[in-house]
């Protein structure tokens, strides 16, 4: 497996791992009871025997214990070790439509509320593919001052195929040298693919990630499943939720599956539930044209701005100094910085308009030849380096997940997503025959996709929800909030401002305020406020 590769679909890697702080925070933990609840929902309508065999799942009662074996790496053990969480395995399915086969494990995490806990907040810090467990870490770290910390257990979990949870994605070879593996520079989309390449990937996939069955049961819809038997196990008649970036996904299904069961749901920089993947991924890299020439302009207020001062040449400077990366990587660190690096690291960079100044400071150090700023970039939003990386399966994990949940995409769709992405996002134009080798890296899968787009349609009984969006995100559009809080009837909160995912930073108080209000007393604004960041 490998830790640096820099290309995934858009949607959201894991900024709360370089902006949480997960190391030295003061985290207390206490004991929760766990009491019984049943199954409910489709699972009513089975056999008796499927019922029974599912209801153990549900009455069963987490052995809680220290972290240390929920570590991945190195550096994860040395945050495990230092950070006083609690762990669980909770024991699920593999596939809920036998639920009497094959069981598995999800790794959970949980941190004690500061105060008197009045239950348990769920939380999932998007991808997909990000760690629950080091996500949890990182929310009560950064949610010192909140409320919402103070009157929550913050419980986080790895979804299906990530991280501790088993068994985890493992597509990538050993070496990560193989055809195979040019599946998977996703974010540029510059990979020239064959059939055997594609099919190279799922042979990997399927080997090295507990078979074809357990790969095929890493969608979105089945980890909803998971978050139910998790709220019985924790003891909660129904569910507090907080997501953010594909974490709004994971909530908008778990709420079409089980409104019943929702307390409060908190839904961060929003996926939009209609969008096919093909208008997804235009809608994200068209995000992050508008956030490119935002740091551009930024950059501009400088004379010595390395894409000039000139908003008609930005993209065009901005190529000259990426594009011959292709052909002609540069030094970087102990490596080199190729043109996909490059790219992925500006990408990185641009969800934060902190990394803006770093970005801009990385390529003018292109331009003089060097490529390790922007290769560090690339390494913080892929988990780190091998010798220190965290949630280091993440882009395989994130590649499995979006394989049972996007549509697929024929070569000639492919080539079309490929053409228009350099259209809506020219600043990632690599040169060259956009439709070249143009491939979904799915097309093998064996089973169709499980997500069903549009979802979370013309739900229920579902109480009221909260979805909150930044109206500059780079990666998941306000629109698309604006869109999911039409969908599923909820209340929108919007922050004026340019980042991605704002509630567990902990450091808005506009945004602290209203979703505290919330989460704890199901309180929301008559006239709701406007927020800025």
């Amino acid at each position: 497996m490998s830790a640096t590769r820099s290309g995934m679909p858009p949607g959201g890697r894991h900024p709360f791992l370089r902006r949480l702080g997960l190391v030295g925070a003061a985290l207390v933990i206490s004991a929760s009871s766990v009491v019984a609840c049943t199954p409910g929902g489709d699972d009513e309508q089975g056999d008796r025997r499927s019922s029974a065999s599912l209801q153990r799942y549900y009455d069963q009662k987490l052995a809680w214990k220290g972290c240390a074996d929920f570590a991945t790496s190195p550096r994860e053990a040395e945050i495990f070790g230092k950070a006083p969480g609690e762990c669980a395995w909770l024991s699920v399915p593999l596939n809920y439509d036998d639920p009497g086969g094959a069981e598995t494990t999800v790794a959970v995490l949980r941190v004690a509320a500061r105060g008197t806990a009045q239950g348990s907040l769920l939380f999932n810090p998007g991808g997909p593919g990000g760690s629950g467990l080091l996500g949890g870490l990182g929310v009560v770290a950064q949610m010192t001052q909140s409320r919402i910390t103070e009157r929550f257990d913050v419980v986080g979990f790895d979804p299906r195929g990530v991280g501790a949870t088993k068994p985890a994605a493992d597509c990538y070879t050993d070496g990560g040298t193989t055809r195979g593996d040019e599946v998977f520079p996703l974010m540029t989309m510059t990979a020239s693919l064959t059939e055997e390449d594609t099919r190279a990937v799922f042979d990997r996939c399927a080997k090295g990630s507990g078979g074809v069955e357990a790969l095929t049961q890493m969608g979105t819809r089945t980890t909803a499943r998971d978050m139910d038997v998790l709220r019985a196990a924790l003891g909660e008649e129904k569910l507090t939720f907080l997501g953010q970036s594909y974490g709004t996904r994971l909530g908008a299904v778990y709420a079409e599956q089980f409104p019943q069961r929702v307390r409060a749901m908190v839904l961060d920089g929003a996926f939009d539930p209609n969008l096919g993947t093909i208008e997804r991924r235009l809608s994200a890299y068209g995000g992050f044209q508008g956030a490119f020439e935002a740091m551009a302009a930024a950059c501009a207020k400088a004379a010595t701005c390395p894409l000039g001062t000139d908003p008609k040449a930005w993209t065009a400077n901005f190529q000259k100094i990426v594009q011959p990366l292709r052909d002609k990587p540069v030094p970087a660190l102990d490596r080199e910085l190729d043109f996909d690096n490059a790219v992925g690291g500006v990408i990185a960079g641009l969800y934060s308009p902190d990394k803006w100044p770093t970005v801009v400071s990385g390529l003018e150090q292109v331009r003089q030849g060097r490529g390790d700023k922007l290769l560090e970039l690339t390494f913080d939003f892929g988990g780190g380096e091998p010798n220190s990386v965290v949630n280091g399966n993440f882009t395989e994990a994130a590649f499995a997940i979006n394989c049972m949940d996007e549509q697929r995409l024929t070569p000639s769709d492919a080539a079309r997503l490929r053409a228009k992405t350099y259209e809506v996002a020219p600043f990632m134009n690599p040169g060259g025959d956009p439709a070249s080798g143009a491939r979904d890296g799915c097309e093998f899968w064996p089973t169709p996709p499980t997500l069903d787009i549009p979802y979370a349609q013309n739900v229920q009984g579902l109480p009221d929800t909260l979805v909150v969006s930044i109206t500059g995100d780079p990666t998941t559009p306000h629109q698309g909030a604006i869109r999911l809080a039409e969908t599923l009837d909820s209340a929108l909160l919007t922050v004026e401002g340019e980042g991605h995912t704002v509630v567990s930073s902990g450091k808005n108080t506009c945004v602290d305020t209203v979703a505290a209000d919330y989460l704890i007393d199901l309180k929301l604004p008559a006239k709701m406020p406007t927020c800025s960041v």
